[in-house]
């Protein structure tokens, strides 16, 4: 499976370039993040690469002109389009990536509080794997002016405070667990 082969399956020419453009600076951002990870994780830096540049592919479905994608479900649900997309693909682990990695992952009480229209359930990152996905994607927009610059980690912090301080707390310990600049 070449994950740029099965985006191209699913978005035309002008998004692809924009989701493949942010799928590969995630890809290689969790790469490093990785690498400098201990030995004993034993991560799959293959599963890694793969799932990373995966990671969006539900944004095909859903109604965001900013990117090129005219689908009729909200850009929120990009997540569980993706899952369900992947487990149609035959690749149900790169699937759970998908749902688990807006931003710091969402729990039920975030998807009732802020009335999100997704089903109730966690979906959170629970693998080394699917939180170091998380992370780097956290460093990089899909917005045309800012689609290659990444992220400091203050705007990320900024960005994340907004949904509360336990969204801030989760990125807080990724980077100590990562040894990413503080």
């Amino acid at each position: 499976m070449e994950p740029y082969d099965l985006l191209k399956k699913y978005f035309d020419p002008a998004p692809l370039r924009i989701i493949s453009t942010h799928s590969r600076l995630v890809a290689d951002k969790a790469l490093r993040i990785a690498k400098n990870c201990p030995s004993d994780w034993l991560l799959n830096l293959g599963f890694i690469e793969e799932a990373a540049m995966l990671h969006d592919i539900g944004v095909c479905q859903t109604d965001a002109p900013s990117l090129g994608c005219h689908g009729s479900a909200p850009y929120i649900s990009h997540g569980i389009l993706g899952r369900s997309i992947l487990e149609q693909e035959g690749l149900p682990r790169h699937a759970l990536v998908c749902e688990r990695h807006i931003g710091v992952g969402l729990t039920i009480e975030d998807i009732i509080a802020q009335g999100l229209p997704l089903p109730k359930r966690d979906m959170l990152p629970t693998s080394p794997e699917e939180k170091i996905i998380a992370c780097a994607d956290l460093f990089y927009s899909k917005r045309a002016e800012t689609l290659t610059i990444e992220k400091s980690i203050e705007q990320i912090r900024a960005e994340l405070t907004r949904f509360g301080g336990g969204k801030a707390a989760v990125f807080e310990q990724w980077l100590q667990d990562y040894s990413l600049e503080m």
